[in-house]
């Protein structure tokens, strides 16, 4: 995800990042926040998949359909940061391989500990959720990354394109292939006892589709590509992608198993509309979230003012940022409940929206200076581990 300026020097320099991608993986991290603060402290307003419109206000309704955005916006720009990082501007290109591999299996590590933990202040269950997902992706991508660009993108189009139409494939626990398909599709618990139990959050197989889209898009990213020309290329395809996701919505044809419908305002119509499957995340999905991306990315290719700084900085510690905030919910939760004890159905719940909106931007202007902090740190350390956050 580097670049380097062609100017002769003794030592080699470090790369300056692609600002865009951090303007906007930055962006994504503080939705992620306003989800994470509404799933501690406005959980006794349940949000199901798809949600359930008639039990839901468009407030929070609206409120979630943004938290959609990260998860695949993570695993696309992870993609392009790939290729990046295995074609580096000025050298010669290198197998992104191992890279992958090694930060694949450190993903999978972190979400059954340490984020794991910070969910529930215990290891009584195992939840495998976004960071698995994208470990997961990692090292699928690691054994893909070395097929030529057309057929990484093939088979990405393949999945991302595909995967709908394997619905009705279907395995009941205990069944050969049960574990296998709910981690690659259907979503389900994998193991149960009395003590302990592991469910899978976020299949896989769609994800491992956007992360090698995000590899094959990669080239466009290149600092030999001129920004005018980036623009062009990702206004067009987001403009594809968005075009095409009406077509298929609005006649109902595929790649969304709940049809939408003309409600009683002009509100409840686009709730309907905006509908979609998450997990696993459906064709439409996948065209609403990365097709927004993309324009997003064109619009901050030369974006630069005090925000745009913000929000990079954010996004350049992305890893420090997402364990960070979930510690400091976790922590920030129980202290709550100490203190004030539950107000409704055990738990401890804000009485209205505004407040989880509230607090995300107090939290997000509090996590702001030790985000810079490491992210400073993490780009001027030798040391390698360093490099896993």
């Amino acid at each position: 995800m580097n670049t380097i300026n062609s100017v002769p020097q003794s030592k080699p320099a470090k790369t300056p990042r692609l600002a865009s991608i951090d303007i906007l993986r930055g962006l994504v991290m503080l939705l992620m926040l306003l989800d994470h603060v509404r799933e501690r402290f406005y959980y006794q307003h349940r949000i199901t998949d798809p949600i359930t419109i008639e039990d839901t206000e468009a407030e929070l309704f609206f409120t979630r359909i943004l938290a959609h955005f990260c998860a695949p916006i993570f695993v696309f720009l992870t993609g392009v940061s790939a290729w990046l990082y295995a074609n580096p501007n000025n050298k010669a290109p290198r197998s992104a391989a191992e890279f992958l591999l090694k930060r694949g299996l450190f993903l999978v590590l972190l979400e059954v500990t340490l984020v794991n933990f910070s969910w529930f202040g215990s290891y009584n269950a195992l939840y495998l959720q976004v960071i698995w997902a994208i470990g997961i992706s990692m090292i699928a991508l690691a054994l893909l990354s070395g097929l030529p660009r057309f057929w990484v993108a093939a088979l990405g189009l393949a999945i991302v394109f595909g995967h709908n139409a394997l619905t009705a494939i279907e395995f009941l626990p205990g069944e050969w292939g049960y574990s296998l398909w709910t981690i690659l599709h259907d979503r389900g618990p994998l193991y149960s006892s009395d003590s302990f139990s592991v469910f899978a959050s976020y299949p896989v197989l769609p994800w491992i589709g956007v992360i090698l889209l995000g590899f094959a898009l990669g080239p466009i990213f290149s600092a030999k590509v001129e920004s005018s020309k980036r623009k062009q290329w990702l206004f067009k395809l987001s403009a594809a992608a968005l075009s095409l996701l009406v077509l298929l919505r609005g006649f109902n044809i595929y790649g969304e198993t709940l049809p939408w419908e003309v409600g009683a305002s002009f509100i409840e119509t686009m709730m309907s509309f905006l509908n979609f499957t998450k997990y696993p995340p459906s064709l439409h999905f996948i065209l609403l979230t990365v097709g927004i991306a993309l324009a997003l990315l064109a619009l901050f290719d030369t974006w630069q003012s005090k925000l745009s700084d913000c929000l990079k900085t954010y996004g350049s510690a992305p890893m420090f940022f997402y364990l960070f905030h979930l510690y400091l919910l976790l922590i920030g939760y129980k202290l709550v409940m100490w203190t004030i004890g539950p107000n409704v159905d055990g738990l401890f719940g804000f009485a209205a929206l505004w407040q989880v909106w509230l607090l995300s931007a107090v939290l997000a202007i509090a996590l702001y200076l030790p985000t810079r902090a490491f992210a400073r740190y993490k780009h001027s350390s030798n040391k390698a581990w360093i490099k896993y956050f």
